[in-house]
């Protein structure tokens, strides 16, 4: 395992370049086989992330654990590259869906679903420093926050995994993009 972050990593995305932000994020993301370009040559870091392509990058940095029963939201296809993902993220209590037995797998997830599914596999995982710990007044957008994510966020941004925008704002329900997963 440890060995693959030393050989040298060949940029294979025309849309990534050394200059960028999140150039190290990508190549750590690519490397580690956690998720791959949109083609091949293209990894469209400003794109929204998928649910189902959030779920594969956990499910993929988990070891790509074998779900015990097949999903039951009626919205994902059993072929669907993200099928045993979500079925995995399902069972482990990582994911909840979005009621009426659907997981919205090709919705872009917002910010805060993001905190939240990341919060809840840590919780899974039983990885320590999982107090929401962080105030978040400090957002003039705080009260945008869903009551469901305002533990999670509070652990996120507390441990600087998720940070305020430019503006200053936390933007909880806008789109994730796949550079910012990456650095993640």
């Amino acid at each position: 395992h440890g060995t693959k972050a030393e050989e040298p990593w060949v940029n294979p995305f025309r849309d990534v370049t050394e200059s960028d932000w999140f150039y190290d994020d990508v190549r750590f993301a690519n490397q580690n086989g956690l998720f791959n370009g949109v083609e091949k040559d293209l990894f469209a870091p400003e794109e929204p992330m998928t649910r189902g392509m959030l779920v594969t990058v956990l499910w993929r940095l988990d070891g790509e654990t074998a779900p015990k029963t097949a999903t039951t939201f009626t919205d994902v296809d059993a072929n669907a590259y993200y099928a045993d993902a979500v079925a995995w993220a399902a069972e482990s209590g990582v994911v909840n869906g979005i009621g009426g037995n659907k997981f919205d797998p090709e919705g872009n997830v917002t910010r805060e679903q993001m905190a939240a599914i990341l919060f809840r596999y840590e919780q899974v995982k039983g990885l320590e420093n999982v107090t929401p710990e962080e105030n978040l007044n400090r957002f003039p957008d705080q009260n945008k926050i869903s009551a469901y994510a305002i533990p999670a966020l509070q652990w996120a941004v507390g441990q600087k995994i998720i940070n305020g925008n430019a503006d200053g704002t936390l933007d909880p329900t806008g789109t994730a993009t796949r550079a910012q997963v990456a650095q993640i």
